[in-house]
């Protein structure tokens, strides 16, 4: 028995459930690259980059806007009403800035995804980043 099978797998329904479910809770970089490139883009949410002023500046995902996780609180979210979609991603699977972004936009009742794979995920399917400083 192989070490991929010496565990057996889920049963086909609950396998459909966890996967079905993950999909509530994340999406990927080629989905919001699809998103955001449309003409006129069909985003129907905001992208944020949840890092520091520094890195965004560094290099950032097209169209995203900066807000660091620990900046995130009510009042910097009041121009957006409150179903508005936010998709959160930071530096790659290493870094949990995404996670904690998603936590803080969740306590405030905000409908939230994360990007899994962050600037990571976006460079290795060979997607560009911009650079530059932005407000949010």
């Amino acid at each position: 028995m192989s070490p991929v099978s010496e565990l057996p797998a889920a049963p086909s329904a609950e396998a459909l459930a966890h996967f079905s479910a993950s999909l509530a809770f994340e999406t990927d970089c080629a989905d919001v690259y699809v998103s955001l490139s449309g003409s006129p883009s069909s985003a129907d949410f905001v992208l944020l980059d949840v890092r520091s002023p520094a890195l965004f500046a560094r290099g950032h995902v097209p169209g995203a806007v900066n807000l660091p996780h620990g900046k995130i609180v009510a009042s910097k979210l009041e121009g957006y009403p409150l179903n508005t979609l936010f998709v959160t991603y930071c530096a790659g699977p290493h870094c949990n800035g995404a996670t904690r972004g998603a936590i803080r936009l969740a306590r405030l009742g905000r409908p939230v995804k994360i990007m899994i794979g962050g600037i990571t995920g976006w460079l290795n399917e060979g997607f560009e980043l911009a650079a530059g400083e932005a407000e949010f």
